[in-house]
């Protein structure tokens, strides 16, 4: 009888110890291009956690700026059955300078954060500036 208990008793352990495992992730990235008098930034980040309950929790925040001639700036962040998608763009242009910002950021319920920002910048005669950040792919 003393053989059944013990590995009885060690899955039992081992069973509630992972039923009561806590996860979290956390990333982002942002960026900014910049050329003549332009300039555009946009950042975003998120996390997401699983506590001993099993009840997740996730965030995203994004957002952008940019400044020069002809300026503009927009934002977005959906809920999806599986977590959220953020993205914000950022540009402006003078002419033929200008200066771009992306930043797409997606939130995985209990399981990851990925993020990822693209800039470039170009002026008339110059090649342009290219840049990427990835975190959490």
């Amino acid at each position: 009888m003393l053989r059944l208990i013990l590995p009885l008793a060690l899955c039992a352990t081992f069973l509630a110890g992972s039923a009561l495992a806590q996860t979290s992730a956390t990333g982002g990235s942002a960026g900014s291009a910049a050329a003549g008098g332009t300039s555009a930034s946009t950042v975003g980040t998120g996390g997401t956690s699983t506590g001993a309950d099993g009840r997740t929790g996730s965030s995203l925040a994004t957002g952008g700026a940019a400044a020069g001639d002809k300026a503009k700036s927009r934002s977005n962040v959906n809920e999806t059955g599986q977590g959220l998608n953020g993205q914000s763009k950022a540009m402006a242009h003078d002419g033929g300078t200008f200066s771009k910002s992306q930043t797409k950021t997606k939130v995985r319920d209990g399981e990851s954060v990925e993020s990822r920002t693209k800039t470039m910048s170009h002026e008339p005669g110059e090649k342009p500036v290219k840049s990427t950040t990835t975190t959490g792919r």
